[in-house]
């Protein structure tokens, strides 16, 4: 486990987005498609960690391909595993271990849950919520979702890390 854990999340381009995580030894990236409401089902699935069912599944559309992430939350760690199947449509239903092994990590879940919400902060302190809609087009910036977790995040995590407390 490594605490060099880094996350970002770039619009660039009309209905693209630039997903890139690393840890101190290996990083993952993928050109992720509006086709989903991406960044608000990866923000879903960081606040369901705190809740009772510690495993969380969603997936990024890359046109055609999909890059699957399965979180299981372990005691105050996540494991965290990014699955790549070539095809989106046809890899619905296929168990994750059918897919490509992509990246692999496991980090405290009050670091994963702070990258991620930093991440989401920055693109919608660059970009602003009318921006964010302007370039992903089909889904508005999910503030809801990034309120939650930042709410969770604070209440649980006692994270002494900078926090962008002003409402978005």
């Amino acid at each position: 486990m490594s605490s060099d854990l880094r996350f970002g999340w770039e619009l660039s381009g009309s209905g693209w987005a630039h997903c890139r995580i690393a840890d101190g030894s290996s990083e993952h990236q993928d050109i992720v498609s509006y086709c989903t409401d991406a960044l608000a089902d990866l923000l879903h699935a960081m606040t369901g960690l705190y809740g009772p069912t510690r495993f969380q599944r969603f997936s990024f559309d890359l046109e055609p391909a999909e890059a699957r992430w399965v979180l299981r939350g372990n005691g105050s760690e996540v494991d965290v595993t990014i699955y790549r199947f070539p095809d989106m449509a046809a890899s619905y239903d296929a168990p994750d271990q059918e897919g490509r092994l992509a990246w692999s990590s496991t980090q405290p879940r009050s670091l994963l849950s702070h990258v991620v919400l930093e991440a989401a902060q920055s693109v919608l302190r660059l970009h602003g919520e009318d921006g964010y809609l302007a370039k992903w087009a089909r889904h508005p910036f999910p503030v809801a979702a990034l309120q939650d977790l930042r709410r969770i995040h604070l209440q649980h995590d006692g994270c002494e890390r900078e926090h962008d407390l002003a409402p978005p």
